[in-house]
């Protein structure tokens, strides 16, 4: 009932408005053009009659209210369907308008579930994934430390052997734990950076040093171009982590055999660091995926490369944290990572 009202109201109010909208149109119209609708109007509802009298004529005017009843009604009709015509028009355009926006809410929210599904889906595989990564180390060393244990006359060399393979288990779980700290931390968003001057390419350096070991055990080396006084500001440890993450991840997906290349320069107030690899093309799909949180090329989930899929989120983290950007690009057997930073 009250919108019925309301409806009602708004239809006699676009009336009033149409109605002293056109009698303003008309006085403007009059004003400019001396009187023109004025005479318009006498010409037309004025009816005069002269009659003859003694000395001249007589002569009388009156109102032609039938006339004027007609053409105010007729203008009343125009003018009221003229502005409902527009009323119409304009709600049409709002009503699109306003269903456009609901559709691309409603597409951003679906987007959005959708993104959150798949992202809880992977979260909960990799949790499946690495409790068993979990068990399986465990189980050997609890296996080795038994059969250490058990045997207490067992040679040397043996034993050598068991404590190696238990230690390398052992240092296993250490990473599978990490990287459930990393699940944490990365969920609560306890990144923080704390910049302070830096030596970019001794850090570069340090890198390849530290990760020579597990380059080796693949037969890749690394190479450094980037000239000695390279620098910038930025959280060492947080900025270290970033390149050890990506040159894990080159170590881990490249030929056997082949070479690293790590190039920096500066140029126009920003340091490019490119980690260029020799590696199996990775397809556009999952190129634009491969910083996805969670997101593993290794699908098979082998001991040696599956890690927990945060390496590159990460990375990608800290570096946006200090302003910059990463990408990756991949075409014909080769894959490259360029990180771009401020270099202040």
């Amino acid at each position: 009932m009250k919108a019925n009202v309301f409806r009602f109201i708004k239809a006699a109010l676009i009336v009033v408005l149409g109605l002293l909208l056109t009698i303003g149109v008309a006085s403007l119209v009059d004003q400019f053009f001396d009187g023109i609708v004025c005479d318009f109007v006498y010409a037309r509802y004025m009816v005069i009659n002269n009659y003859p009298v003694e000395d001249g004529y007589y002569t009388d005017t009156w109102l032609n209210w039938p006339l004027l009843k007609h053409d105010l009604f007729i203008s009343l009709l125009i003018s009221t369907a003229l502005w409902l015509i527009i009323v119409l028009i304009i709600a049409g355009r709002t009503r699109r308008r306003e269903q456009k926006r609901v559709a691309k809410f409603k597409e951003e929210i679906m987007l959005k579930e959708r993104a959150l599904k798949e992202e809880t889906s992977r979260k909960n595989d990799l949790i499946a994934y690495l409790a068993h990564d979990l068990k399986t180390p465990l189980t050997s060393v609890i296996g080795y430390l038994n059969l250490l244990d058990e045997a207490a006359d067992m040679p040397i060399e043996q034993r050598a052997k068991y404590t190696r393979i238990t230690l390398d288990k052992a240092y296993r779980l250490e990473k599978m734990i990490n990287e459930f700290f990393d699940i944490t931390r990365y969920n609560l968003h306890e990144i923080s950076i704390q910049k302070e001057p830096i030596d970019l390419y001794y850090m570069l350096v340090q890198l390849i040093d530290e990760l020579t070991p597990t380059l080796t055990a693949h037969g890749n080396t690394a190479v450094l171009h980037a000239p000695e006084t390279l620098a910038l500001s930025a959280d060492p440890d947080k900025l270290a982590r970033v390149f050890n993450n990506v040159l894990k991840n080159a170590a881990a997906y490249s030929y056997p055999d082949t070479e690293i290349t790590i190039a920096a320069e500066e140029k126009a107030g920003a340091v490019t660091i490119r980690f260029t690899n020799q590696g199996k093309t990775i397809p556009p799909e999952k190129l634009s995926a491969i910083f996805e949180k969670f997101y593993r090329l290794d699908e098979a989930r082998t001991s040696g490369t599956g890690g927990a899929g945060l390496g590159l989120a990460i990375a990608k983290e800290i570096v946006t944290l200090h302003g910059g950007t990463i990408t990756a690009e991949s075409a014909h057997d080769r894959v490259e990572f360029a990180i771009t930073l401020p270099a202040k």
